[in-house]
């Protein structure tokens, strides 16, 4: 023990004398180790505990909050998912394969706590330039972690997305969303009854991860970074899968009272927090935990992160059986605490108090912090600064520019990696708007999309989360679903800077308007603050997971074109000036400025009933969402995926092409369907106040937009590049 030992593990002089304050005494090394992992930033979220408290969470069909594992939705009569998305980015950029991989095995760890089989697994990866000097090395390092992982435990990876700026360069975004269906019974992480066994089960317990979470997690990165490999942990997916099956036995046997993973935190994390949230207490035997490694301390047994681990709170009478399951399965588990009165989390060695916390000071009384607020002084000449709207004298060669970008270019040789048919639920996979599974055992179905347009944030966080919420519910929305729920994994820098903090209140605001106006709850997520390197920040990232209910999985609609002679048309309002912070200014013009678009909630909520509504009338034969790189690049996406062209025979006269083309104005979608579905596809339309415009016919096989065409081949041939210039 020295006197600076706090400061090492992350803990600031006043949260040290605030801690001697609670138990009346100096902590020994264990005590603070435990305060250390559960004070961090990554799991008390002591910085935004205050204006997470903002988000709407309650609404129709939310059987489980914030709180838990992860968030529960009915989606269906009778049919509960769990959702929720977690971030590894701070592992990743260490060790991308291991920190991914990991990332993978957490989120499910979290559905499997609910008592919720893993059914589909989604990505939101953000990577520097695709021409930067390690960029390479991280995207096929994290995209192999994950596909390893996820391919291991049979659980399909069927979406996101991935986008290459020079804002990640030295931070990369790992974000990960799960989906799981509820078999039985809800399951939560509470140790309710004094007298009751706690049984550890799952990988033996090594120093691998030690300190990830108030180490690794909750620092800026800098040139050191590759000394934390060690906090990194290491997976093993096949036992995993083995996890996942033994804990779904033991919630459908009803044998258990409280179950929840060990991640960050490791065993001290569900052991405080399950004792918090009941109002008792946890006395853990360390002698008792199965260890990979010979002669580890007290301290590291507590935090170390091991993966693919589970705790578990049983009755003395059950315990017999929970140890039975677990031997069925091949996994090793053992009897390492009980359940107590004492509302302390109590560490014990050879009979011997090692530890003796208060769970609640670990788990929900941490010190939250008001931390200073700024908006950026460089902010008002960003937004004068050209919006990139420039008009361009060939624009078929700006087409196969933004469809070659790494942006917007095809994500196949991402998902193709991926096995995303296992399970047999996947109705729409990767490349579309929005991935729908199919429920296990029900004609329903959900619609799951991940979004987060950094760009726009860094521009105006406000209006950038509201646009994100809104592009991830149209999204779903084009499939035909009801926007139901959200989940968000809020990603920024160092929240110690004023600027920072700022973006961060900004964004909440603006993910809580949104949500409120949608009727959309957010059942939970996850905080990534210090994803700054050597003083400089990622842009302001939410990425927003949108979970969409459709009640009958034949009626999905998909983005591409389905057949010669169908009909195109324009949902929504195109204004002329929308380039702020879009693709056609970032990559025609290389700009970032201006005003972002603005959007209006009414017409974005008008736009999806009449989505929902021409699914379910089964008028269309496509939708597709407009977003980066606007109409046009949306045409030539629905044109690819189906493998037809097109004729556009109407435009926006009083506009530029180029804006009427390339404008990214919200609350928009492309829709196709047989001629004579358009007369009820108007009517429809009318009925709700959405304007509607008549552009073309499917056919052929050219893009021809009337102002200039490009071939099928061409678009093709541009959308299948490679980032790093390698054949997909």
């Amino acid at each position: 023990m020295t006197e600076t030992l706090h400061r090492d593990l992350g803990l600031t002089d006043g949260e040290h004398e605030l801690i001697v304050s609670i138990l009346g005494r100096l902590p020994n090394i264990t005590e603070l180790a435990m305060f250390s992992v559960m004070w961090s930033e990554h799991c008390s979220y002591k910085s935004s505990r205050a204006l997470l408290s903002t988000l709407p969470t309650e609404g129709e069909g939310v059987l489980v909050g914030p709180g838990e594992g992860a968030g529960v939705i009915e989606v269906a009569p009778g049919a509960a998912v769990a959702w929720k998305i977690e971030s590894h980015n701070h592992p990743s950029f260490v060790e991308p394969h291991n920190g991914a991989a990991t990332g993978v095995g957490g989120i499910v760890r979290d559905i499997t706590s609910m008592g919720a089989r893993p059914i589909a697994l989604l990505d939101s990866l953000r990577f520097g330039s695709a021409g930067g000097t390690r960029t390479a090395y991280l995207a096929s390092g994290v995209v192999g972690g994950i596909s390893s992982y996820g391919n291991a435990i049979g659980v399909p990876t069927v979406g996101g997305e991935c986008i290459f700026e020079p804002s990640y360069e030295n931070n990369p975004l790992v974000n990960v969303a799960c989906l799981g269906m509820v078999e039985t019974e809800i399951m939560r992480g509470r140790a309710d009854n004094p007298g009751d066994l706690v049984i550890l089960y799952g990988s033996a317990t090594g120093r691998d991860g030690i300190g990830g979470a108030s180490v690794l997690a909750s620092a800026e990165l800098g040139p050191d970074s590759s000394d934390k490999r060690p906090s990194v942990q290491v997976g093993d997916p096949l036992t995993e899968k083995l996890v996942i099956e033994a804990s779904l036995e033991l919630v459908a046997k009803s044998i258990i009272s409280g179950l929840q993973d060990l991640g960050a935190g490791g065993i001290c994390c569900p052991a405080s927090e399950m004792a918090a949230k009941s109002g008792t207490g946890i006395r853990i035997d360390l002698e008792a935990i199965h260890l990979r490694e010979a002669d580890m301390a007290p301290f590291e047994i507590m935090i170390s992160e091991s993966q693919e681990r589970m705790l578990a709170v049983v009755s003395a009478e059950r315990a017999p059986e929970v140890l039975e399951v677990c031997r069925t399965w091949e996994l090793e588990a053992r009897v390492v605490g009980e359940v107590t009165d004492s509302g302390l989390v109590e560490v014990v060695v050879s009979g011997e108090i090692a530890a003796s916390v208060p769970a609640a000071a670990l788990a929900s009384e941490v010190p939250l912090l008001k931390r200073e607020t700024g908006r950026p002084e460089w902010l008002d000449d960003l937004r004068a600064a050209p919006n990139g709207d420039d008009p361009h004298s060939d624009l078929g060669a700006c087409l196969l520019a933004l469809l070659a970008s790494p942006g917007e270019a095809s994500a196949r040789w991402i998902w193709e990696q991926y096995d995303h048919m296992i399970l047999l639920g996947t109705v729409v996979g990767p490349g579309g708007d929005a991935a729908v599974i199919r429920l296990p055992g029900s004609a329903a179905a959900v619609a799951l999309s991940l979004d987060g347009p950094g760009r726009l944030c860094h521009l105006d966080p406000y209006e950038g989360a509201r646009l994100a919420v809104a592009e991830a519910a149209r999204n779903v929305a084009c499939t035909g679903a009801r926007p139901a729920a959200v989940t968000n994994c809020l990603n920024f820098g160092n929240p110690e800077r004023p600027e920072v903090m700022w973006s961060f209140q900004e964004v909440v605001r603006g993910i809580a308007d949104s949500c409120r106006a949608l009727g959309l709850p957010v059942t939970g997520g996850n905080v990534s603050f210090y994803n700054e390197t050597s003083g400089r920040a990622i842009h302001p990232t939410p990425v927003i997971g949108m979970l969409g209910a459709l009640e009958d999985a034949g009626a999905a609609v998909g983005v591409a074109f389905r057949a010669e002679g169908d009909v195109i048309v324009l949902l929504g309002t195109t204004h002329p000036d929308d380039f702020g912070g879009g693709d056609y200014a970032a990559v025609v013009h290389g700009a970032l400025g201006g005003t972002v678009p603005h959007l209006y909630l009414e017409h974005e909520q008008a736009l999806h009933r009449l989505l929902a509504q021409a699914a379910a009338d089964l008028l269309l034969s496509s939708a597709h969402d407009l977003s980066g790189g606007g109409l046009a690049v949306a045409l030539a996406e629905s044109a690819l995926a189906g493998g037809l062209g097109f004729r556009l025979t109407e435009a926006e006269a009083d506009m530029e092409t180029h804006r009427w083309l390339f404008s990214e104005s919200p609350s928009r979608a492309l829709v196709s369907l047989p001629p004579e579905n358009l007369d009820r596809l108007r009517t429809v339309a009318a009925a709700l106040g959405v304007p509607i415009t008549t552009l073309g016919e499917v056919g052929a096989d050219t893009l021809d937009f009337g102002a200039f065409e490009v071939s099928l081949t061409q678009a093709a041939a541009a959308h299948a590049s490679h980032p790093f210039g390698v054949a997909p």
